[in-house]
């Protein structure tokens, strides 16, 4: 029983953390309409800050997990404005681009710090006991740190003036315009959010694993699957489908197979185009 539990509890941690990535991913598809092959990139670039904020300038973990924000909302939004505005009509060459940055931001963090995982200190020490089992401190505030950023987000989408301004955005381009609202504005708010919501995940994963210079590799390819599962454009769908791929993940790795555990989302994933092409959710942005 304690053991079902630790992965229960390894699964629930796991699952908030691709919500966040998800997320993001599915904002930027959502608003925009294309996807960013760089984003897992991005959130290898949250971690990264934080070990160099932590470990070369000797700050604290939290001042880390700021700079990792900052920096990783940054370079998402130069990213946009250096390249993807001008080419945002052509879908296929924004992907050709992202992907090429993505390979660029890895091969450069394998050069600067080279192969070795690099550790991030826990952003609270100590332990919890829940129900007989041992759960890290760590752990269990990533999670619920994970799921107030989440909250702010469906409230901020669904009840600010921006928020609505860029969920029109997403559902007419057109439309927006014709109210005033500028789509180009949108979409550099969007980028900037995306990639402060994969700074902060970069920073929670490499807290409770290690950083290294491919560890966005995973969760972009699994935030294709939740996003696809939940529904493009769904942040609730992206929600339900983190957890969904997550248990999925931990379960499998846990009680079948590790090197098992990229199939079952694949199969998942499959399954729901095959039954519901448009995923669980539909195509509502900010549908919380």
């Amino acid at each position: 029983m304690v053991d079902v539990l630790t992965t229960v509890i390894n699964a629930v941690t796991i699952s908030a953390l691709y919500a966040l990535v998800a997320i993001g991913f599915t904002l930027i598809f959502g608003v925009g309409g294309v996807l960013n092959l760089a984003h897992g990139a991005i959130l290898t670039i949250g971690a990264f800050t934080a070990y160099y904020a932590t470990s070369a300038m000797g700050l604290g973990i939290w001042t880390g997990m700021l700079a990792a924000l900052v920096v990783a909302a940054l370079f998402s939004a130069v990213l946009y404005l250096g390249m993807i505005r001008w080419i945002q009509d052509e879908p296929i060459l924004v992907m050709i681009l992202t992907l090429v940055s993505s390979i660029a931001i890895e091969q450069f963090f394998l050069v600067a710090v080279g192969t070795q995982p690099k550790a991030v200190p826990s952003l609270l020490q100590g332990q919890l006991r829940i129900a007989g089992s041992t759960v890290q401190t760590n752990q269990a505030l990533t999670f619920v740190l994970s799921w107030l950023l989440i909250g702010a987000l469906i409230v901020a989408v669904n009840y600010t003036q921006t928020g609505k301004a860029i969920l029109a955005t997403s559902m007419s381009t057109k439309g927006a315009a014709l109210v005033g609202i500028e789509s180009d504005r949108m979409y550099l708010y969007t980028w900037l959010l995306a990639g402060a919501l994969a700074g902060v995940a970069g920073v929670f994963l490499a807290s409770v694993r290690t950083a290294s210079w491919t560890m966005g590799r995973g969760p972009l390819i699994l935030s294709f699957s939740i996003v696809v599962i939940g529904g493009i454009g769904s942040i609730r769908g992206s929600v339900v489908g983190a957890y969904l791929i997550g248990f999925l993940e931990v379960f499998t790795v846990s009680y079948v197979d590790s090197s098992l555990s990229g199939l079952a989302s694949l199969v998942v994933l499959v399954v729901v185009l095959l039954v519901r092409p448009e995923g669980l959710f539909g195509r509502e942005l900010a549908e919380a």
